[in-house]
């Protein structure tokens, strides 16, 4: 790969982060932390992730529990749980939350599957407006007889076969992602 394109590469990958971190918020079958820990609690006169405020752990398939560090937030961030619209039920049991994940229904599983779709298409709009941004300082590279017009072509060719790879993460993101929300 072109030294050019090798530096824009971290530009590429960050939509791939980006996305993996949508995919993780979405609910399969089981109980993840990863459900619960960005949603925002108004704690300490501003809003802090969940994951800022206590420890977040699976106690098996269905269950996860959270352990505030401090127990004065116990009510705020079951508050915070109930309104992130997630659907999530939260009890607070002593000094920790407890939250029972209902069976997932086939009406649940397909809502999940679109919404994943709506996540990986985002991902794949962020991965062409890269694509046009690197492809546009080549062109102007060019124009400014920074490279050749032979270099100028390969480095587009090489742009889009990046961009393809890319694309086709996406898509087994999106198939691996499907299968965990379809399985029962």
């Amino acid at each position: 790969m072109h030294i050019f394109l090798s530096s824009k590469k971290p530009l590429f990958d960050a939509v791939l982060d980006h996305l993996h971190k949508e995919l993780g918020t979405l609910r399969t079958g089981r109980a993840t932390p990863q459900l619960v820990e960005d949603i925002r609690v108004s704690a300490y006169d501003s809003t802090m992730e969940l994951k800022g405020l206590a420890s977040i752990s699976v106690q098996d398939a269905k269950t996860i529990v959270i352990d505030p560090w401090d127990k004065g937030l116990t009510q705020a961030i079951e508050k915070a749980i109930r309104d992130s619209g997630t659907g999530l039920s939260p009890a607070a049991d002593g000094g920790v939350i407890r939250i029972m994940l209902p069976p997932m229904t086939e009406e649940n599983r397909v809502k999940l599957v679109k919404l994943m779709k709506e996540k990986l298409e985002d991902s794949r709009i962020a991965l062409r407006g890269v694509r046009e941004g690197v492809r546009d300082e080549i062109l102007e590279k060019e124009k400014n007889k920074d490279m050749s017009e032979d270099e100028k072509f390969k480095l587009l060719d090489e742009l889009e076969k990046l961009t393809k790879e890319f694309n086709e993460q996406i898509s087994a993101m999106g198939e691996k992602k499907e299968d965990e929300i379809m399985t029962v």
